[in-house]
């Protein structure tokens, strides 16, 4: 088996199984642990890790989702919590069927277990206050969204940047993965596409309190940038009401209607419902005009611009 002869040299079991398109279970049942080979440390290779958990319905949350949801307990009523206590709180609160030993994984793999706690954060949080919006480009909501793969059973992820007065997706990261650097380079990729320069006004970012957003490498860049960094208290999703309506409209109108045989079918139906949202897809509070004939319309003078408070 060419899995095996890789996985015999030494290479990670996961890379190489996900290389050839086999799944763990398939290549699993004809062969057995004892010919695997053995890590440097000496132990035998354990069982795959897992990309997601289950709740008690069956339905599979990806560890994306419970990263935020961990990030959400150490800045909220989690702290000083260790691992074991927070799952215990996921457990409770969101019903996932998990043990302490990946709440411990994942929090160590976002550097969060409790020994780190006890340092000041590089970046002060800032919380969101409520103001007119009288334009574009004066606040911007960042959120994540996941979706499912039914041809590959694995989750993609898609984080989409919105301009709270025009709802326009200005840019957007699709991947299999979702990291710091994904949400630098889309907000990177927004001011560059409106125009925005070092010096220049920037707009306010508004975000949850995601371990993409609350990572140094983010805070710095915004901090470079001149930008005010929000992030909503937590339980209060309705801060950042404008990009999850717009995941709602994405679930309805897009994620919904298929069931992606693949990533690349994932990617080419998503990027055709973006482009469809923002050019034609028409608003009610935006006098029934796409998102993009909106801003249009506002930075050439066309039609008078409607007070926002958010």
């Amino acid at each position: 088996m060419v899995a095996k002869r890789w996985i015999g040299k030494g290479y990670n079991t996961n890379l190489v199984l996900d290389f050839v398109g086999l799944a763990a279970s398939t290549f699993y049942e004809n062969i057995s642990r004892e010919e695997l080979p053995k890590e440097k440390t000496g132990k035998a290779a354990g069982r795959p890790k897992t990309q997601f958990s289950s709740t008690l319905d069956g339905q599979r949350i990806p560890d994306e989702q419970i990263k935020e949801w961990l990030c959400e307990l150490i800045c909220g009523d989690g702290f000083p919590y260790g691992y074991k206590k927070l799952t215990a709180t996921l457990v409770e609160d969101y019903g996932l069927v998990i043990n302490h030993k990946k709440v411990y994984r994942l929090c160590k793999e976002m550097g969060i277990l409790k020994p780190q706690r006890v340092c000041r954060p590089k970046h002060p949080k800032r919380l969101p206050q409520r103001t007119e919006i009288t334009g574009p480009d004066q606040l911007w909501e960042m959120d994540i969204k996941y979706g499912y793969i039914h041809g590959e059973e694995r989750f993609f992820f898609q984080l989409s940047l919105i301009d709270v007065f025009d709802r326009c997706v200005i840019d957007y990261h699709l991947g299999l993965t979702c990291t710091a650097k994904d949400a630098c380079r889309v907000l990177r990729n927004a001011l560059k596409k409106r125009g925005l320069k070092p010096g220049m006004k920037m707009p306010r970012v508004r975000t949850d309190n995601g371990p993409q957003f609350i990572a140094n490498f983010f805070e710095e860049l915004c901090h470079k940038l001149g930008i005010i960094h929000e992030r909503i208290p937590i339980g209060t999703p309705n801060l950042n009401a404008h990009i999850e309506a717009f995941h709602s409209i994405l679930e309805d109108d897009c994620y919904s209607r298929h069931q992606f045989n693949s990533y690349a079918e994932a990617y080419e139906q998503i990027s055709l419902y973006m482009e469809y949202y923002n050019q034609r897809r028409r608003h009610g509070s935006l006098k029934n005009m796409a998102p993009e004939k909106y801003y249009q319309a506002i930075i050439s003078n066309s039609i008078k611009p409607q007070v926002l408070v958010a």
